[in-house]
């Protein structure tokens, strides 16, 4: 009994097979559907080469009847099973690379083994395996990487780990001794890998003792050769991302280099990825902060134009990191770092860090939506005992002021906080002298460091009042007093001007005339008098009224334009 199907059901390859075998007059008796397709076939020719189809007959109500079969679940599907319905025809096809994972697959799951009869398909995939596909490097790649549709059927009969060793050895072997130019062809050869692949395939390398280099290579190449340039990323790759930052290896034992760590986090921020993924990188990028540059950190801070600052919360936390493991690294703990320096703060990577990060917030003082607090935050997460100058702190400071001239004392002060300015050389004071965007505590207290070395150096140190605080203390303490006896001093010069504007406005009131005048000041009043009202006033700006201090040499020592106004004697009578 025949039975016809339409065109469009049957596999085109199959129905030269089945065409075949109608030419011959042999009705078709075994039916077997897989997905969408549907097979004509003949006992006959199925069950002498698959146990599977043999168990499904001799299950039949009818053996002899026509047989209905229905696989859902072969691996590599509809295709795979075309290629074993025409092995057990005893029709040619070609086996490659690509096919043999999903052909060696389905002789398993067909039970199309030497158990069921001579030279089975099973056998015929093996020798391919074994003489060709697994023989090179890239076609170990190609049956590896088609296995990640036959999963878990293609790990369970061991064709994965198979490939996977085959893979690790001849990448190694060619690492070492490459047979090609470029030389690092082979890992681009990896880069056509899934992730779950790529990182069994890292496994086996560093198990055959790979060395960093040939570890930083193979992860470098997939990274740049699977994930498209920034200005290219979108949130379909954040998966993609995330799975490559979860297969990275240790630091210690892969050679990457902290500009590959900083391009992959600037990708992540590009596609949001995980906060894991995040502090991943974050962690890696701050055990290789003293070999990065300026361009690293920039990496991280641009946003894919280059042209504008997307963030700077990350670059906090990697220079807080490197600052803590630094520390940590010597045995000293954090609370230490403001106050009492060591080795750590003054080690070389200290030192460079520093320097780079002085450079940073160079760089981005310029953006005019620089909040103070991100711009602090990190010029100060480098403690100020690591660095031997603040010359460099200092020009990003005036870049800062200069780019946001609107601030007023109190948020200059904050700016500047985050200096010393008795850590200047003298050309950096010098500038900040006549440097008029500073808070005037910053300059005097420059000022009034020099002065205190010239007075050292004469053996006078007659404004070192207290022989047990450092020299750098009294000079601080000093300058914030100077500063605010000079502050004390322009309020009173205010008030003189305010009072000399009031008495010629009185004047004018009450006419021309000493006697008139005269007349109306003798007179008696209950009402405060405005004079009696200014010396309370002159009394609060009094600078001495707190005990004696000598300030005759301000001006002098200090080379401030500060004019102090005396107070003039009493006359007797007012003309």
């Amino acid at each position: 009994m025949a039975v016809s199907f339409p065109s469009s059901q049957i596999s085109p390859s199959m129905d030269r097979t089945t065409q075949w075998v109608f030419s011959q007059d042999i009705p078709t008796d075994l039916i077997v559907e897989v997905g969408n397709s549907c097979f004509p076939l003949h006992k006959l020719m199925m069950v002498p080469k698959s146990g599977y189809i043999r168990k499904k007959v001799h299950q039949a109500a009818d053996p002899a009847a026509i047989i209905p079969i229905e696989i859902s679940d072969i691996p590599g599907g509809a295709e795979a099973f075309d290629r074993a319905a025409r092995f057990c025809y005893g029709v040619n096809f070609e086996i490659t690379v690509y096919n043999i994972a999903a052909l060696r697959c389905a002789a398993e799951y067909l039970e199309m083994t030497e158990e069921h009869g001579e030279a089975s398909l099973a056998s015929r995939t093996e020798e391919f395996l074994e003489k060709a596909a697994l023989k090179t490097l890239s076609g170990a790649v190609s049956v590896l990487r088609s296995c990640e549709e036959l999963l878990p059927f293609a790990d369970k009969i061991g064709l994965v780990q198979r490939s996977i060793d085959v893979i690790g050895l001849k990448a190694c072997k060619e690492a070492t001794f490459p047979t090609r130019s470029p030389t690092e062809w082979w890992a681009a050869e990896l880069s056509s890998l899934p992730p779950i692949f790529f990182q069994k395939v890292l496994a086996a390398m560093q198990a055959r003792s790979a060395s960093p280099k040939t570890l930083a290579t193979a992860i470098s190449t997939y990274t740049n050769l699977t994930l498209p340039n920034n200005a290219s990323l979108t949130s379909h790759h954040r998966t993609h991302l995330e799975s490559i930052v979860s297969l990275l290896p240790p630091n210690d034992t892969v050679a990457l280099p902290v500009s590959f760590f900083c391009v992959l986090l600037r990708n992540a921020i590009a596609v949001s990825a995980s906060p894991a993924s995040h502090e991943n990188l974050e962690k890696r990028i701050s055990s290789l902060l003293d070999t990065a540059t300026l361009t690293d950190l920039l990496t991280i801070t641009l946003d894919p134009s280059g042209e504008r600052i997307a963030n700077l919360d990350s670059v906090r936390k990697v220079i807080s990191g490197f600052v803590e493991r630094e520390t940590s690294g010597s045995g000293r703990s954090l609370a230490g770092i403001f106050y009492g320096g060591g080795v750590a703060l003054c080690s070389a990577p200290m030192q460079k860090v520093a320097r780079m990060v002085d450079a940073f917030v160079a760089e981005i003082a310029t953006d005019a939506e620089m909040p103070i607090s991100k711009f602090v935050g990190i010029a100060g997460a480098i403690p100020k005992s690591a660095r031997k100058f603040d010359d460099d702190l200092y020009r990003a400071v005036d870049i800062y002021l200069k780019a946001h001239h609107g601030l007023d004392e109190i948020d200059r002060e904050k700016v500047c906080s985050v200096m010393d300015p008795l850590k200047l050389s003298y050309e950096a004071r010098l500038h900040a002298s006549q440097n008029k965007r500073l808070p005037l505590q910053i300059v005097l207290s420059a000022l009034y460091y020099d002065q205190l070395k010239i007075r050292s150096g004469k053996g006078d140190l007659n404004m070192v009042t207290s022989p047990h605080l450092p020299t750098a203390e009294v000079v601080r303490k000093q300058a914030k007093a100077d500063s605010s006896l000079a502050q004390e001093n322009e309020a009173l010069r205010t008030e003189l001007a305010r009072m000399k504007m009031l008495v010629s406005n009185f004047e004018q009131s009450q006419g021309s005339g000493s006697s008139r005048y005269a007349k109306a000041v003798a007179t008696p009043s209950k009402k405060p008098t405005f004079f009696a009202s200014f010396s309370r006033t002159f009394g609060k700006l009094n600078p001495f009224r707190h005990g004696s201090k000598d300030t005759s040499n301000i001006a002098d020592d200090l080379s401030v334009d500060v004019a102090v106004a005396k107070p003039k004697k009493r006359r007797s009578s007012i003309s």
